[in-house]
Order: C-alpha cells, then structure tokens, then sequence
C-alpha cells in the first residue's frame, strides 16, 4: 500500500531537506575556507589549527556523519527523482524551445549534479583523504600541514580551471535547487517570495564566486 512516506512527494521532501542542509555546510566550508586568505605562518597555522578542529572535535565528526549521510540521500533521491520525472512523460512537450517551459537549469539538472559529483570525488580526494589517510607533513606547531597540500594544488592551472567551471555549475545547480526546495517545503508563499527570491539569488552569487576568488588568489599569488 502506498503512503506519504513512500510518496513522490515525501521523497521530494527529503531531498529538498538535505539540499538546503548541504547549503548550510557549503556556507561553514566557506568560512573556514577564508583563511587561506591570510598570508605567510600566520595563514598556515591558523588555517592548519582549523583543519585539526574539524577533524577530531567530537562534535563535528557527528555533524560530518550527517553530512555525508545529506549528500548520499541528496544524490540517490535527486537522480530517482529525475528518473522517475522522465518515465512518466516518455514524450517531449511540444514546444521544447529554450526557457518557454523552464530554464536552463532545471533541464539539466542531472548533467550538472553528475559534474559536481565527479568534482567532488577529485576534491575529496584531493583534501579530505590526504588529510585522513594520505602522508601529510606536520607544520611547525604540530598540526597536520593541510595548508600546503592545499596552496600546492592551486598552484595547478588545471586545478584552478576545474574548480572554476564546478564553481559555475554549482551556481545554477543551487540556483534551481534551492527555488525547487523552497516550493516544495512549502516556504515560497506570496507574502515571503520576494525574501526567498533575493536569499535565492544571494547565495546562488555568494557561495560560488567567494569560493572561486580563493583558488584564483592562491594562484596568481603564486606567479
């Protein structure tokens, strides 16, 4: 028997819970991200002091755990949903052309979520394993060098170029989720849509460029 917790719309839920919790962490990587802003030892061992904090407070590894479990849910419920959006309306709307029936981003939301997901694997890989399993050096204070292996990598223009271009994806990847998420929680109602529109929107140029500015500081820092 079918119910509201098997429903299209109790998985939309979900995925638009885990989608603004995710929002809510891009937020805190970002500000702890702004340190690499800072210059010289200063920089290094304040940044290198944060990487050590987000790694054993105990409550951070449980708020990692539901992290993690977010982005699981977010991906699994996200792709069914696209799946399940396309079975059920195997022909193409007669008039298909450009944004007359929805934009850019809501038609390609499954390209982008693939491409922020293969980005998010070289990233990890990049960072978060280095800093758990890989052989990272210890600064001078003790701590974990994780401030080199990350100005190290930014010094790549490859690096750079992708983080970039994920940067852009995300942008219009949080553009339409957030718009979507919004109206299935039910929060865009007529009295609050101008306050959702230009949060939306504050974010959507907030989060993407401010993380794009740090690796394009790092690198030309570095020429």
């Amino acid at each position: 028997m079918k119910t509201y917790f098997t429903s299209t719309i109790f998985r939309k839920t979900i995925a638009s819970l885990s989608g603004v919790f995710l929002v809510l962490f891009l937020l805190g990587h970002l500000l702890g991200n702004l340190q690499l802003f800072i210059s010289g030892e200063a920089g290094q061992k304040q940044f290198n002091e944060y990487a050590f904090f987000m790694t054993t407070n105990p409550v951070v590894k449980i708020l990692s755990l539901v992290t993690y479990t977010s982005i699981i849910l977010h991906i699994a419920l996200t792709f069914y949903l696209t799946i399940q959006s396309k079975n059920a309306r195997p022909v193409k709307y007669a008039v298909s052309s450009g944004t007359s029936n929805s934009s850019w981003a809501s038609n390609n939301m499954a390209v982008l979520g693939t491409f922020l997901l293969i980005f998010l694997v070289i990233h990890l890989k990049s960072f978060w394993y280095e800093m758990h399993f890989g052989s990272v050096e210890m600064d001078l204070w003790g701590n974990k060098d994780l401030h080199s292996v990350t100005v190290t990598a930014f010094h790549e223009l490859w690096y750079v170029l992708i983080y970039l271009v994920s940067m852009i994806a995300l942008g219009f990847h949080l553009k339409h989720g957030l718009e979507s998420a919004f109206q299935t929680l039910g929060v865009r109602t007529r009295k609050y849509s101008s306050a959702i529109t230009n949060l939306t929107t504050g974010l959507v140029l907030l989060i993407p460029i401010i993380f794009a500015s740090i690796p394009i500081f790092i690198y030309i820092k570095n020429i």
